[in-house]
């Protein structure tokens, strides 16, 4: 009788099972199933989302007859994206699904979805789709996970593109000379050469210095030197004797007005340096022989001998070169002190013509509108011709995002480092990455490298190229690399530093911080926008 009675409840028990795990049953019990979803953020990684979703079918919920379709749905802003649905099947269906017990199970996929904008305000959905014979049931929809994390996207494309140098110099050395010439082997000078037209010419210029409101006199040079036929030895006394009359002769000739400044005496001895020069600058039938000489000896004796072999030409040597080498150079240094950025804005707007090259490619990056910059540029190209103007025009126009007029401007440069940098900015704006990262391996650009492998997904790799170096990019792909601390310690006020500070501050949970830098980012209208929606701040809002 017992045993009747175990049989009779362990039927009762199956059938009560089965109707638990009818189709009808499956949509009713939903809630039983669990969802887990790695990250539980979701995340946009090289223009894509991926996770892992796993969902545990409880004991008794599948029923055996039962094919069910899930599908994954991004649901965002402006739509919807589906997947390909996977397909289950209970224990008794003869297809290829995979077969889910009702005995319960885990079951574990893999989602993937091409980013689109607006899924950065996004959520990841599970739908259901229950067919038992002809009929159809949906399952209630079961939400996996928030997102997406784009904090990626604010890699700066535009950061690591330098102007060329414009070498504009603010104080500018200048020198005023005159000299005085001794007579072979002497070491004496001459009344006649202390009124010579070299020295009042000498110091009128001084003078001129001295009366320019731009033009300060720091020092003067007494040089001294011997022409370099003779021993050496004895040249070389010759012009420290040279050195010492020269000296007393200049501070004869400025008694009466003193210039002010240090003096600096030097004896040079031979003056084979000047002696190419005066060669090189004659009308010598065989100067360039002599200069040839020059370069292949280097020990003097040797140099003067095979200089006097050439006996027709020695002689023309003795009586126009030598003699201007036996001399005592007068110099005076000056600094000239150019326009300052003050003077520079004014003068683009009042006497543009008088600033030569340098000053107008140092105008351009004083002034804020990009339409002045090229202006400037232009000009300096129109009226110098200038190579560092054509290129910073280029650079210019792709900060303006003007792309095709940057191809034409860098088109008219010559294909240097910076010119295959500039155009891997142009195919990375342009979304050609491997391109991008073609030229600037040829340009040697790690920090751009860095670029393309944040574009990539590849972080690891990112900050290994840029080690070491200080900025937003950096700052930002040490975030990317789970280390807030160069993030929050970016000094700069402008926006994008604040938004990433801003960052650095919510994963930190620092809602201070958060508020206050928000406060600073939000100046950019952009920035302001984003932070809205940004998956970043989801616990802040």
């Amino acid at each position: 009788m017992r045993k009747l009675i175990n049989f009779m409840a362990a039927a009762v028990l199956g059938i009560a099972a089965i109707a638990c795990s009818s189709p009808e049953k499956m949509a009713e019990m939903a809630e039983n199933v669990t969802v887990k979803c790695e990250p539980a953020v979701l995340e946009v990684i090289g223009g894509e989302i991926n996770a892992t979703v796993s969902v545990t079918y409880p004991e008794d919920y599948f029923h055996p007859k039962a094919i069910l379709a899930v599908t994954p749905v991004i649901v965002y802003e402006g739509g919807e994206v589906k997947m390909e649905p996977y397909m289950f099947q209970g224990e008794k269906v003869e297809d290829n699904y995979q077969v889910v017990p009702s005995a319960g199970s885990t079951v574990t996929k893999s989602v993937k979805f091409e980013y689109v904008p607006g899924m950065e305000n996004c959520y990841l959905e599970l739908r259901g789709v229950v067919s038992h014979k002809k009929d159809q049931i949906d399952l209630p929809t079961k939400k996996v996970a928030d997102g997406a994390n784009t904090t990626y996207m604010l890699i700066c494309k535009k950061a690591n593109l330098p102007l060329k140098a414009d070498n504009y110099q603010e104080i500018i050395k200048q020198t005023e000379e005159g000299q005085v010439l001794y007579q072979i082997n002497s070491s004496v000078v001459r009344n006649s050469e202390t009124k010579s037209q070299s020295v009042k010419d000498f110091l009128a210029a001084v003078e001129a210095v001295k009366a320019h409101e731009r033009k300060t006199l720091v020092s003067t040079d007494v040089v001294a030197y011997a022409s370099p036929d003779g021993k050496e030895d004895q040249n070389a006394k010759l012009s420290d004797n040279r050195s010492k009359s020269a000296e007393k002769a200049f501070n004869k000739i400025t008694k009466k007005n003193p210039f002010g400044v240090p003096v600096n005496v030097t004896s040079v001895g031979e003056d084979w340096e000047g002696f190419q020069e005066l060669v090189a600058a004659s009308d010598i039938e065989d100067k360039d022989l002599i200069i040839r000489v020059l370069s292949m000896y280097s020990d003097p004796a040797v140099r003067e001998q095979e200089i006097k072999n050439m006996s027709a030409v020695y002689k023309t040597l003795a009586n126009n070169v030598l003699p201007e080498l036996r001399r005592a150079r007068f110099i005076a240094n000056v600094e000239y002190t150019n326009y300052s950025n003050e003077e520079l804005l004014k003068l683009i707007d009042e006497n543009i013509d008088v600033l030569d090259e340098t000053a107008l490619l140092r105008a351009a990056t004083l002034v804020k509108d990009n339409n002045q910059k090229v202006a400037l540029y232009k000009k300096a190209i129109e009226k110098f011709a200038s190579a560092n103007g054509q290129y910073n025009l280029a650079v210019t126009y792709i900060k303006m995002d003007k792309l095709a007029d940057a191809k034409a401007a860098l088109a008219k440069c010559a294909d240097d480092a910076d010119v295959k940098n500039a155009k891997g900015v142009i195919a990375l704006l342009e979304g050609n990455n491997a391109e991008a990262a073609k030229l600037f391996k040829a340009a040697d650009n790690k920090a751009n490298l860095a670029i393309v492998d944040v574009l990539n997904g590849d972080y690891k790799a990112a900050a290994a190229k840029v080690a070491g170096e200080k900025g937003f990019n950096a700052a930002l792909i040490a975030l990317l690399n789970g280390d807030t601390a160069p993030a929050a310690a970016l000094k700069c006020e402008c926006p994008g530093a604040a938004y990433l500070r801003a960052i650095a501050a919510a994963r930190n949970g620092n809602a201070d911080l958060v508020k206050k830098n928000l406060e600073t980012a939000k100046k950019c209208e952009k920035l302001a926008a984003r932070a809205e929606k940004d998956i970043e701040f989801a616990q802040y809002r």
